[in-house]
């Protein structure tokens, strides 16, 4: 009797690699998609600094209104961790294009319904109470978006370019910021400083709507990383990778929630917190001058952000972030006396110093950096809740810091720079607890390049030992 066979399950076809043109159009799609997002993120921070204070707060003096106003604006780091959670899950399960897409939904409707909240005189507390809400929904959407992001185009890299294709991701940060300062200086000038606090900072909330709808159509067309669909295809993805990458990498959750400590902080000072502060010290015409400024650097950041990415993947992650991070606890001490007296036509030059050189190259490697802290089944949950957290107590908390650390110093910054003194060493020691393959790779090929001249050289000395020796003897 013939033995019966059973024919075997043919092997799964692993995906084809990226090719350069797909590599092309995640990465537009990752800064475009970006941009959009952080537009309407960064819409919150600018309106905190110069709107929001006498819409929502008018009963209170104008110091404490900003400190509310702030207040409202770290609501959104609080719950930015949740979104991380979330989206990581469900990114290292179902994939990531998909959490993209929800989130950039999310921030859009959010961010259209802030343009539409009656003021606190029409409704008293209620306005507040719905301001607080959809910063909180503001917040989930960008927990969940920046992780996502991050791996599709760092994902889609070759090795050997992930610093540079990361930071088309980061590039979307100066482009929000840009987009969104941009949006209010224009319609600022054109309405009118009073047309604008009385109606005019609703229209690039309702603009939103716009921006998101040109974001999705770009980001529906791209997919997944090969690395991703080879891992859903062998059956590798985990139950529960949020769990699994705090279970086992609690260390690089701590190295990247370190490492977005100084950074953000600056960032903060340099395009939110300094428009109160000029506001505060040199009246309309300091405000005026920090809008400009903030324009500058965030065009400027464009080019300096992916120059930095690049940078990294020759001389490493590393040294990048420590040199910069030492630069920025030193220099935000002569930073905040300019701000005091310096003359304000050289402003953007001053804050184009602390941008692009010592913000960007931290910055903009940090997509690459924190990929590479964790494998692929567990890469967005564990980086997105590092990022997340180390968010919350940076750029979150910053501008309310900034506001009560300089009340309670009677005007004066010394307490803030001392603030950013304590996260510049904090950053410098996750720096140099985090993995850096790019640093690593360059030893290795140290090492193997030395290994080799040194057999050659040993094999050089044996023959020339026995050719000579006949000679000699």
């Amino acid at each position: 009797m013939p033995t019966q066979t059973t024919a075997a399950a043919p092997p799964v076809r692993p995906p084809s690699p990226s090719t350069n043109a797909t590599r092309r159009r995640v990465a537009l799609a990752s800064f475009v998609g970006t941009t959009v997002e952080y537009y309407d993120f960064y819409l919150y921070a600018t309106a905190s600094a110069l709107v929001f204070a006498p819409t929502f707060f008018p009963s209170v003096t104008p110091a404490v209104g900003v400190i509310a106003s702030f207040a409202t604006y770290g609501v959104g780091f609080v719950a930015r961790p949740l979104g991380g959670i979330v989206a990581g899950h469900l990114g290292d399960r179902i994939g990531r294009k998909k959490l993209l897409v929800a989130s950039l939904v999310l921030m859009g409707i959010a961010s259209t319904l802030i343009g539409v909240i009656p003021s606190a005189a029409t409704i008293g507390v209620g306005a507040v109470v719905a301001l607080v809400v959809l910063r909180l929904l503001q917040g989930v959407a960008a927990g969940a978006e920046w992780g996502g992001s991050a791996l599709l185009s760092v994902e889609h890299a070759p090795a050997r370019h992930r610093g540079l294709f990361g930071a088309f991701t980061q590039m979307g940060s100066a482009g929000g910021m840009l987009l969104a300062t941009g949006v209010f200086t224009l319609v600022r000038t054109l309405l009118g400083n009073e047309a604008f606090l009385a109606w005019g900072w609703r229209l690039p909330f309702l603009f939103s709507a716009v921006i998101v709808a040109v974001g999705l159509v770009i980001r529906l067309g791209v997919q997944d990383a090969p690395v991703f669909q080879a891992l859903r295809a062998s059956g590798g993805v985990e139950r529960f990778p949020v769990w699994q990458a705090v279970r086992r990498h609690p260390r690089s959750i701590l190295v990247t929630a370190g490492l977005r400590l100084v950074q953000p902080a600056l960032y903060s000072i340099l395009t939110t917190y300094s428009l109160t502060y000029l506001g505060a010290k040199r009246g309309e015409e300091g405000s005026a001058a920090g809008l400009q400024a903030v324009l500058v650097i965030s065009a400027v950041s464009l080019v300096s952000t992916p120059f930095w990415g690049w940078l990294s993947d020759r001389v490493g992650r590393r040294p990048l972030a420590i040199g910069s991070a030492i630069g920025i606890g030193v220099l935000i001490w002569p930073f905040f006396a300019f701000l005091d007296a310096g003359p304000l036509v050289l402003l953007p030059f001053v804050a184009l110093i602390g941008m692009s050189v010592f913000h960007d190259s931290i910055y903009g490697p940090q997509a690459a950096w924190f990929a590479e802290q964790f494998p692929t089944g567990r890469r967005y949950s564990g980086m997105s809740l590092g990022y997340q957290i180390g968010s919350i107590f940076s750029v979150g908390l910053t501008p309310l810091l900034a506001a009560v650390f300089v009340e309670v110093g009677g005007g004066s910054p010394w307490i803030l720079c001392a603030y950013l003194g304590v996260y510049a060493v904090l950053s410098v020691v996750a720096a140099v607890f985090a993995v850096d393959p790019v640093r690593d790779a360059r030893r290795a090929d140290a090492r193997a390049a030395g290994a080799g001249a040194g057999a050659g050289a040993g094999a050089g000395a044996g023959a020339g030992a026995g050719a000579g020796g006949p000679v000699s003897g």
